[in-house]
């Protein structure tokens, strides 16, 4: 048998970055043979990973790499079992060779990640920081020469951002990436799911009408209590729902509300098309929630991400119309295992 001398271990612990005493036990093992030490450390380290399958890796970190052109944009979230190792240097490096890695590579899914050549390497890294960590998700966006494209990563790596934009010109494109990055911003905030609410499902905002409502009447109950301002209580919640026979309606009732008020028939054109969109907003409420187009604007909540779109494209010369966006946050659906100090601490001790 060859002797195991402190040089072998040393030398397998800095290409491993296993422990000490594991890194001696398989180096006798292995007869002292490095290669073959090697791969029982890895094999070893994976059984760990698959035991610590059960749990859940909720935390951890986005990535974003943007084209120095704007051509093409990657985001990227990997989770962690918890915060403390989403903060180590390690793991964050982890994270930004990962989206490098696809950025350049474009891997059609985690599984193709997994099995590529930098995929092995994420897992002896895995190995090393010794805790539950996943490739969760990537996506990337391309843009042609028409189409501007900018991205935005929250301070804390935990939210990513991608949006595009259909513009008239190659000058337009180009001059519409400072506010996309603005537009990126507002959803890393705003948390929209969809584009518009041309997008939403039917029966869904069906189902969401009559609760949403009562919400509304709830919270007035709780204003009257304050003595505050009333909010006007919507019959609808989106757009979708807004039919022409509506809308007809909705105007029908506002001259008639200026007629009773004695207001002169010839100043109503003034007062109804902001009473009318007034009306409009009250009852898009979960398009202003859920729809990025829908929202208003954190930059100037006096228009929709879709006017300020269209405003800033006018500044340039031009015409844009916000296409695509993909916006990542971290642990984002799901659940998160609870468990209470002294449980954690008797788990452990199983």
């Amino acid at each position: 048998m060859a002797a195991v001398t402190a040089a072998m271990v040393k030398e397998l612990r800095a290409s491993t970055d296993a422990p000490m005493m594991d890194c001696k036990k398989v180096l006798v093992e292995a007869d002292g043979d490095m290669v073959k030490a090697t791969e029982l450390l890895k094999a070893r380290g994976i059984a760990k990973a698959a035991k610590k399958a059960d749990r859940i890796a909720a935390e951890g970190l986005a990535g974003i790499v943007i084209a120095d052109d704007f051509s093409k944009a990657t985001v990227i979230e990997i989770n962690s079992e918890t915060d403390f190792v989403a903060q180590n240097e390690g793991f964050q490096q982890l994270v930004k060779d990962a989206a490098s890695d696809i950025y350049a590579n474009q891997p059609a899914d985690v599984a193709a990640f997994n099995a590529s050549t930098f995929g092995g390497t994420f897992q002896a890294e895995v190995i090393k920081i010794g805790e539950k960590i996943e490739m969760r998700r990537f996506e990337t966006l391309t843009a042609d020469a028409t189409t501007a494209l900018n991205g935005y990563i929250h301070s804390n790596s935990r939210i990513a951002v991608i949006v595009t934009a259909k513009c008239d010109s190659e000058k337009t494109a180009e001059g519409m990436r400072p506010f996309l990055k603005q537009v990126a911003m507002h959803a890393s905030a705003m948390k929209p799911i969809t584009l518009s609410y041309k997008d939403l499902d039917t029966a869904y905002v069906t189902s969401e009408t009559v609760g949403r409502i009562e919400v509304i009447k709830k919270e007035n109950e709780e204003l009257v209590r304050l003595k505050k301002p009333l909010k006007n209580v919507p019959m609808y919640v989106s757009v979708s729902q807004l039919t022409e026979e509506v809308l007809a309606k909705a105007e029908a009732d506002i001259k008639a509300t200026l007629k009773e008020q004695g207001k002169p028939e010839k100043i109503w054109d003034k007062i109804v098309p902001g009473s009318l969109a007034r009306f409009i907003s009250d009852n898009s409420t979960l398009d202003k929630e859920l729809c990025l187009l829908d929202q208003n604007f954190v930059m100037d909540d006096k228009l929709t991400v879709a006017q300020a779109t269209e405003k800033a494209a006018k500044a340039l010369g031009g015409t844009a119309e916000i296409t695509t966006f993909i916006r990542l946050e971290v642990g984002e659906g799901i659940e998160k295992k609870e468990e209470d100090f002294a449980a954690e601490v008797a788990a452990q001790m199983a």
